[in-house]
């Protein structure tokens, strides 16, 4: 089947997870922090309607400035199944990135690349089916261990895979005596400069400018088309 369309049930999905997962590209470093662009997306629902709205936010990495944005509506048309949540948004959020103009960069993404169940997260798959490089930043460390990160701004602790050891991200802080986000690999990017990059974007909360904006969008979108 084609790699962008939404797979009919979900051992089909399995599968094409599993074949696009070997295209991750990670002996790339990706762009300096501060420069060019970055671009957030994220994601919101209306389950009782079935609907999907994706909002795509480029920013200045220098300046951290919003340079364009774009959001996309469409329908959920995969179910709910843990670990395969990207194919409920891989479609909307595609559709919101081409509607961009400006190069969105490196893109963030509210969400998890390796640190994923089947280390294919939705920062993975986008990568992969776009070209670019990316990050996710998560809110919770799904089911991976860590030990907590120091208290200051920038301390980290490994993210581990608990059936193997791996180091799938890290536990970063982003603001002192705040709790941690989760940064993971993409695509084409390194762990420590996906840090970086967080940690610069995340320079006044805890989340990143990235995600903030596109989260902010992304439900003024959502009330728009449902009128909610």
């Amino acid at each position: 089947m084609n790699q962008h369309s939404t797979p009919p049930d979900e051992a089909t999905a399995r599968s094409l997870q599993d074949t696009l997962r070997t295209r991750v590209v990670l002996d790339e470093t990706g762009p300096a922090p501060g420069t060019g662009h970055v671009t957030g997306v994220d994601v919101a629902y209306d389950d009782e309607r079935d609907i999907v709205v994706a909002a795509a936010v480029v920013l200045d990495a220098a300046t951290l400035t919003v340079v364009e944005e774009a959001t996309a509506t469409g329908r959920v048309t995969f179910p709910y199944v843990p670990g395969l949540l990207a194919f409920r948004e891989i479609p909307t959020v595609l559709a919101a990135l081409e509607r961009l103009t400006a190069d969105p960069g490196l893109v963030v993404c509210d969400g998890y690349g390796l640190a994923h169940p089947r280390r294919f997260g939705l920062a993975s798959h986008l990568g992969v089916l776009t070209g670019l490089p990316t990050l996710g930043v998560a809110k919770n460390p799904l089911t991976f261990h860590h030990e907590p990160p120091g208290p200051a701004r920038g301390d980290f602790s490994p993210l581990f895979d608990a059936d193997d050891g791996t180091e799938v991200g890290r536990a970063l802080r982003t603001q002192p005596g705040v709790k941690p986000v989760f940064v993971s690999v993409g695509h084409r990017i390194s762990l420590d400069n996906a840090c970086a990059h967080t940690l610069r974007l995340a320079a006044s909360y805890r989340q990143p400018e990235t995600t903030r904006h596109a989260d902010s969008l992304c439900r003024r979108a959502l009330s728009e088309a449902t009128g909610v």
